[in-house]
């Protein structure tokens, strides 16, 4: 598989894959956090008779640029859309993973009648996804939130010592997290995982998307850090949403309150998967997709 790129109207460079069969429907795949769009090869081998594939890099991860900081996950949607217009791509289904499923939903919020599915992998709530103060011992203080990226990025816990490795390129200690918080049910082959390691390290804006993800809302209440801006409710998109039951992650009742909050969305528990079910199950994450897009 081959990155091509586009320089977008804000300078930002954006590569991306594109791959599939061109006459089909447009299926746009959004990586998460410490990933690539090469994070989606799996899905992308099974799926690329059948679908167009548009897989970018997000803004700062991979190989696209870091020119300008994002200050909201809905400035990676931005780009997105100003991908696909380029492309002249104006209908499509986007599927978002991890902090791509935040990524995915703007997406359909903020381009209605262009998105006709949005499928979540695992997603980060419409309201975010929280990162709590900690006491003495390390533990989180609950409800106890940090109100600034500034105060954030000191946490002992997940974050300084996070950005630290990425700083370092501690290759060694971030494949052991992903071992340990990811790959919980399975791994990958030796060389898939070393691959998907060496786009990992290519991030360069971890504290800003944590911080993002803090601040995410599309609700219309406060999440703790930030008042919503209501645009959940402006999705019309029929929406999948699929989590693995030994995800370490994302809990369950992030992916119970994002469905709840849409108008129409279809929840399928995968019992013997963690935050991957790329790798802990493929194959039924593709009939899933295949099932739901084909409605």
């Amino acid at each position: 598989m081959k990155k091509t790129y586009l320089i977008l109207e804000n300078n930002e460079t954006i590569y991306y894959l594109d791959e599939g069969n061109k006459e089909k429907e447009v299926l746009v795949l959004i990586h998460g956090n410490q990933s690539s769009g090469i994070h989606h090869m799996p899905l992308i081998e099974r799926l690329k008779n059948d679908y167009h594939l548009i897989v970018p890099d997000l803004r700062g991860f991979g190989d696209s640029s870091y020119n300008v900081a994002v200050n909201s996950l809905e400035d990676f949607s931005t780009d997105v859309i100003s991908l696909l217009d380029d492309l002249d791509i104006h209908e499509y289904s986007v599927l978002g993973w991890s902090t791509g499923g935040g990524v995915a939903l703007k997406m359909a919020a903020l381009r209605p009648d262009e998105v006709k599915n949005v499928i979540l992998v695992e997603s980060c709530s419409y309201r975010g996804y929280p990162i709590f103060k900690k006491d003495e011992n390390g533990a989180p203080l609950m409800g106890q939130y940090y109100l600034s990226k500034e105060e954030m990025a000191l946490d002992p816990i997940q974050v300084a010592p996070l950005k630290l490795f990425f700083d370092t390129q501690n290759k060694v200690v971030l494949k052991s997290i992903w071992d340990q918080a990811i790959y919980t049910v399975n791994k990958p082959s030796p060389e898939d995982h070393d691959m998907y390691m060496n786009e990992t390290m290519k991030q360069r804006n971890i504290i800003d998307v944590l911080w993002c993800l803090t601040t995410f809302n599309m609700s219309q209440l406060t999440n703790g850090v930030t008042l919503g801006d209501g645009s959940i409710r402006k999705i019309k998109a029929p929406v999948l949403s699929i989590w693995g039951r030994n995800d370490l992650v994302v809990l369950e009742y992030m992916i119970d309150e994002t469905c709840e909050a849409l108008v129409n969305c279809k929840k399928v528990i995968f019992e013997n998967s963690g935050h991957s079910p790329y790798i802990d199950q493929p194959d039924q994450l593709e009939q899933e997709i295949r099932r739901f897009l084909k409605k």
